[in-house]
């Protein structure tokens, strides 16, 4: 990802963002909130946009995009969904259609939890389905460990960073199956702090052709209006997927897991630097949790197989709420 400057449309949803601000943060309901607009989170305005019915009878799913320093764009993958519930998706502050603060000390794991529990707020979602995708899934996991599972009709965990020491260990398991002269660049360019460099680029493009991307995307989502922001992923991550150098270079959920109570689901792809051996340690710890694995498949799982995804969240999210409905007889 590379630094993106603020493009005029940016600049005017910015200095739109108090109108739309309050309208929605009166609205006492999904339902009765604006289909997009923005919400008043800690540190600023955040874009939200409800796809499909507002009115349908599901309890709303809420799309988590990765990152950090990512956008939802991807997430209107998962609009056909809408024919069931609301299916919320929101650019995380910094991000996409959000306000991008100067200040660096809002990039922290702790401020995006309190964010998402804003945008839950102000849309009144006292239940709800969460999914959240790399990142997003660490912040979905996060979220109910740090706020609680009242309210979360399940939690989908697609292709989750769970600990920062088990990726950047899968990380060098699949660095180490590289040519050996793209192990070089890689490993040279580290040493030296060039990661900047030509060369770096063009061994990281090879370890995310065949972990990341994988493939052509079958269904392509683009919002050129809305892009990220390297600064935030650099931050607090690193200059590459494979490479932390940033303040979640320590982060780990895994001793926590167990903690989980909503039901969950773990998706990721079979060739995913989510590795499905780790990602499957993590299904266990967390009780009753089902694991899936997308075969033929990266990181970028959900353009690379949109149906079987979007099914496979459907499936999973719909006998949730089906356990989680009270019987009509018992009340139960």
């Amino acid at each position: 990802m590379t630094a993106q400057r603020r493009t005029p449309s940016q600049t005017v949803l910015t200095l739109t963002a108090v109108i739309a601000l309050a309208a929605c943060a009166s609205a006492p309901s999904l339902e009765a909130a604006p289909k997009s607009g923005f919400i008043a989170a800690p540190g600023g305005p955040v874009w939200y946009e409800v796809m499909g019915d507002q009115d349908a009878g599901g309890a709303p799913l809420v799309v988590l995009h990765g990152g950090p320093g990512g956008t939802s764009c991807w997430a209107q993958v998962l609009a056909p969904l809408g024919d069931e519930r609301p299916v919320v998706r929101y650019d995380q502050l910094g991000g996409g259609r959000s306000g991008r603060p100067d200040d660096t000390a809002l990039w922290n794991a702790d401020r995006f939890v309190d964010e998402l529990d804003a945008v839950r707020r102000g849309l009144g979602m006292s239940k709800m389905h969460l999914l959240g995708h790399s990142w997003g899934a660490t912040l979905a996991a996060y979220y109910v460990l740090e706020k609680g599972d009242e309210g979360i009709v399940s939690l989908t965990l697609s292709s989750p960073l769970i600990s920062t020491p088990r990726w950047i260990a899968d990380a060098n398991l699949l660095r180490a199956q590289l040519p050996a002269e793209v192990q070089r660049a890689l490993d040279d360019n580290e040493r030296a702090g060039t990661t900047d460099s030509e060369a770096y680029k063009a061994a990281t493009a090879e370890f995310y052709s065949r972990h990341v991307s994988r493939g052509e995307a079958v269904e392509k989502h683009e919002c050129p209006d809305a892009p990220g922001n390297s600064l935030i992923y650099n931050q607090m991550w690193g200059p590459t997927e494979f490479y932390a150098t940033g303040s979640l270079r320590d982060f780990d959920l895994s001793a926590r897991l167990g903690e989980i109570g909503a039901p969950t689901l773990f998706i990721t792809g079979e060739f995913d630097e989510a590795r499905p051996e780790t990602v499957k340690d993590f299904a266990r710890a967390v009780p009753g949790a089902r694991f899936i694995v997308i075969p033929g498949v990266g990181h970028a799982s959900s353009s690379r197989a949109p149906d079987l995804y979007r099914r496979t969240v459907r499936d999973f999210i719909r006998a949730a709420e089906n356990r989680a409905r009270p019987d009509a007889e018992t009340g139960r």
